[in-house]
């Protein structure tokens, strides 16, 4: 259910949810949204008030554009104002592993019923709305990455922590499965404790949906098995990080226009534009996908962390990998820059906007980096003030973004990296790792 609807069409469905959830179980509805610190953010309404919920929106201040990752206010968070927090009820999931609970994905509008320009969700659904005007749909999937303090080690991607960990794992899968995802993978990851989950590609707006309730499901299962997850970009100084990598492919009249065109490796010349367009704008979109200043600790050569501004064919140290597959619809490119701190909808939306802009220019990819890009490829951005800097150069994002959400992203990032200056890699691994 789109919140564009009429309030009383959204009303009308909302009844109907309430008394299907309600048969499950369900006695209370999580509406959430993430700020741009990249936390995410909640409230909740009985299921009886589910409907007016759906009608009216739920309060909350407009001062949430300006938190921080601590809690703490950029200086343009003011006290006065209000919005309307609305559930989507598209996206209304019982909660397997919070029994009692259901979720729902929100999106904040003016309190005349107008949606807030600083809302990050509708952002995401304007870009994409902006490629539908094109005839072009993109598919998308973000993968989820996360670390748990306890649990039975083992080597990276090793079978010794799969199988001390199986009861976990399976309970986390089973979540998925009740809430209607579909995983497509589940394995160890490199560093001590951490996991990787994939799940099936859909809209934009829905991969970044996703992504906040398999975060949700995670966190929820970790406690019950006496774990504690994070998302932080880094969890300890020196290891290797969260990411939080973008895939997406560009489709046309149910084609994937990643294969059976004349540019690189079988990219149309459409899919050629907005790769290319994206790889324009990656030290800009730097600031809205690696947004903390932890994220930076992350983004360091030699972690296949993306940090150079190049592509290249499975090329997992490049910023931008080309994915062929092993057939023609499996085509994608993974934006491998990115991190578990970032907003969703900032990200996705993000990305899309350059890809429009790329499309609009007839962009064409430069030359194909083929191995280790040390040496023969720009790194992007080593702190968050220089990707705001790029932030603030980058014309293409501040028109997409409009003037209100900007200006708020700059806010609280210039914010932050005031909060955060002098702190050893240490004390600022330490400050944010279980704010994710």
């Amino acid at each position: 259910m789109s919140t564009a609807k009429p309030r009383a069409d959204r009303a009308a469905e909302a009844r109907v949810a309430a008394t299907r959830i309600e048969a499950e179980g369900v006695d209370g509805v999580i509406v959430s949204w993430v700020d741009n610190a990249g936390v995410t953010r909640a409230k909740t309404v009985p299921v009886h008030a589910l409907e007016p919920a759906a009608r009216w929106g739920v309060g909350a201040a407009p001062c949430f554009d300006a938190f921080l990752v601590d809690d703490s206010l950029a200086p343009s968070g003011g006290p006065t104002g209000d919005l309307r927090l609305v559930p989507d009820l598209t996206g209304l999931r019982r909660l397997a592993a919070q029994p009692g609970w259901a979720w729902a994905p929100g999106d904040r509008w003016t309190q005349h019923g107008e949606p807030h320009p600083g809302c990050q969700r509708q952002f995401a659904r304007r870009t994409a709305d902006a490629l539908a005007d094109r005839g072009l749909t993109v598919r998308a999937g973000i993968e989820v990455e996360w670390i748990v303090d306890g649990g039975e080690p083992g080597p990276a991607y090793g079978m010794r922590r799969l199988i001390g960990n199986t009861d976990y794992l399976r309970d986390l899968l089973r979540a998925l499965r009740e809430q209607e995802l579909t995983v497509l993978q589940l394995h160890p990851e490199y560093t001590e404790g951490q996991y990787e989950l994939s799940v099936a590609p859909t809209g934009p707006v829905e991969a970044a949906d996703t992504a906040l309730l398999v975060r949700h499901t995670v966190q929820a299962v970790s406690l019950r098995h006496g774990l504690r997850a994070s998302f932080a970009p880094v969890t300890a100084p020196g290891g290797v990080g969260n990411g939080g990598h973008l895939h997406l492919s560009l489709w046309r009249d149910g084609h994937n226009l990643g294969h059976g065109g004349p540019g690189p490796h079988g990219l149309t010349r459409e899919a050629e534009a907005f790769l290319a367009g994206v790889l324009a704008e990656l030290p800009a979109l730097l600031a809205l996908g690696a947004p903390s200043v932890a994220s930076y600790l992350r983004l360091a050569p030699g972690r296949w962390s993306g940090p150079y501004r190049c592509w290249g064919l499975e090329n997992r140290e490049a910023a931008l990998r080309l994915i062929t597959g092993s057939a023609p619809e499996q085509a994608n490119a993974e934006v491998k820059c990115f991190d578990a701190a970032a907003n969703p909808y900032l990200a996705v939306g993000g990305v899309l906007a350059a890809g429009l802009a790329g499309l609009g220019d007839a962009l064409r990819l430069p030359a194909e980096t083929t191995g280790d890009p040390d040496g023969s490829a720009e790194r992007l951005p080593a702190t968050l003030d220089r990707a705001v800097d790029a932030l603030r150069k980058s014309e293409v994002l501040r028109t997409a973004l409009g003037e209100p959400l900007w200006q708020a992203v700059i806010d609280v990032r210039e914010a932050e990296i005031a909060r955060f200056a002098g702190l050893s890699d240490e004390q600022l691994v330490e400050a944010v790792r279980y704010r994710y």
